[in-house]
């Protein structure tokens, strides 16, 4: 470009030359302009490709930690419960073992106390009548039944 100015000077006057020179000027100035305009935008999209992207894997991290921390959550959670049933329902086999054996004692205690209500009554009734009569006086204890 530089031999075709100097070229051209030579050949043509003084004023083609400022034209040429200010084309030049001018083209190289749109060039310089295009260049920097190309790399602020190139810049700027690199810029807002690696936040986009930065933002993206945020994003992914944060959504992956949300996840982790659920499952943990729920894993912790249902442990809590089948620990909290088994102790429960031990607890239950325990009252229903007491109770159980309470019931049995006192259904025991119970029956016991009625035959013994029961024998003291009938050694009670037969002894009162059986001293009003005279041939069961003479008779040992055990035989009151047969008086």
């Amino acid at each position: 470009m530089v031999v075709v100015v100097v070229v051209v000077v030579v050949v043509v006057d003084v004023e083609v030359v400022v034209v040429v020179v200010v084309v030049v000027v001018v083209v190289v100035v749109v060039v310089v302009v295009v260049v920097v305009v190309v790399v602020v935008v190139v810049v700027v999209v690199v810029v807002v490709v690696v936040v986009v992207v930065v933002e993206i894997v945020v994003v992914v991290v944060v959504v992956v930690v949300v996840v982790v921390v659920v499952v943990v959550v729920v894993v912790v959670l249902c442990v809590v419960v089948v620990v909290v049933v088994e102790v429960v329902v031990e607890v239950v086999a325990v009252v229903v073992v007491v109770v159980v054996v309470a019931v049995v004692v006192v259904v025991v205690v119970v029956a016991v106390v009625v035959v013994l209500v029961v024998v003291l009554l009938y050694y009670y009734y037969y002894s009162y009548y059986c001293y009003k009569c005279s041939f069961c006086k003479h008779m040992p204890i055990s035989s009151l039944p047969y008086c």
